[in-house]
């Protein structure tokens, strides 16, 4: 190999993804290897890996296999070395910012949940450490918390 380019396994290690969901983003058509060497095996470059990033760090905001995909085509577009008209280009940039608001938003939402979960951490911590030592069994389910 040239350097260039690297095999799924080094890519799934630097993404973080399986190389179940490397493939499956393949099948779907999110992402494509750059290459394939002699013996078949699927070569990537950093674009590649930048394209995974993207979509991994999409996934957990909750957006949709088309909505990655979309995103992808605008940025692809926007990226290609053939620049697209002027009314083209601010089409392109029109999707990205809806998808940057749409982020900003799913982020907001998760910070909420967040705090929520950090509030409920810290309300049982209190009740235990407010029982009193030795008392041996922790309230059920049930318990009022």
């Amino acid at each position: 190999m040239d350097g260039k380019h690297m095999q799924i396994g080094e890519v799934a290690a630097r993404t973080e993804l399986s190389l179940r969901t490397i493939r499956h983003y393949e099948d779907t058509g999110l992402v494509a290897p750059s290459a394939r060497s002699q013996g078949g095996f699927r070569l990537y470059t950093e674009a590649d890996v930048a394209r995974l990033m993207v979509i991994r760090r999409m996934k957990p905001l909750g957006f949709t296999l088309e909505e990655m995909r979309d995103l992808l085509e605008a940025t692809d577009r926007l990226d290609a070395d053939e620049q697209p008209g002027a009314a083209e280009r601010e089409a392109l940039l029109s999707r990205v910012r809806g998808y940057e608001r749409a982020a900003t938003r799913k982020v907001e939402e998760l910070r909420v949940q967040l705090e929520r979960a950090e509030d409920f951490a810290a309300t049982l911590r209190g009740r235990l450490e407010a029982a009193p030592p030795g008392s041996g069994t922790a309230p059920g389910p049930a318990a009022h918390v």
